[in-house]
């Protein structure tokens, strides 16, 4: 094998399109979370604190949605 074809270390390999074990902390992490049972007091905590900040809530996701190809159907 010359040096171009040489594969790079096993942890970088994983590393291109999507990180896997960045995913893999990340999901270790979320369920953790949810677990944990604070999900219902960080979303009362996360509410908007008053009108101006729900409008800007609201604007900011009628933005993401626009960009939205709409509801993944797979199963």
């Amino acid at each position: 094998m010359n040096e171009s074809t040489k594969l790079p270390p096993k942890d970088e390999a994983l590393q291109g399109e999507g990180n896997y074990d960045a995913t893999r902390r990340y999901d270790k992490a979320a369920r953790k979370f949810v677990q944990s049972g604070q999900v219902e007091e960080a979303a009362r905590a996360a509410r908007p604190t008053n009108p101006a900040e729900a409008d800007e809530l609201r604007r900011a996701e009628l933005e993401g949605e626009s960009h939205s190809k709409g509801e993944d159907v797979a199963p």
